[in-house]
């Protein structure tokens, strides 16, 4: 009796950590397939190319913040770029 109860639960541990362990590999081959990874890497791309777009829209506000600022210490005069033609680097 008491053989038989600790074989069974040999038997019945053994089966478990089987199905657990090919379950857990099952899971980390998919984790790397080719599909899993080109999908991780375009999401990433996604996001980088996100934080690009948004770092340059926060560097043109911070320019126009700056310009403004500029004109408005230059005074009302300096308002119109008029003379702005007559300039060599302005025909560029």
């Amino acid at each position: 009796m008491k053989r038989g109860f600790w074989v069974a639960l040999g038997l019945g541990a053994g089966a478990t950590g089987a199905i657990l362990a090919s379950r857990w590999t099952r899971k980390q081959a998919k984790r790397v397939a080719p599909q899993a990874l080109a999908r991780e890497a375009k999401g990433g791309l996604l996001d980088f190319s996100k934080l690009v777009s948004e770092s340059i829209q926060e560097g043109k506000r911070a320019m126009d913040e700056r310009e403004a600022e500029l004109r408005g210490e230059a005074g009302p005069d300096h308002d119109a770029p008029s003379d702005l033609e007559d300039r060599p680097e302005a025909r560029r």
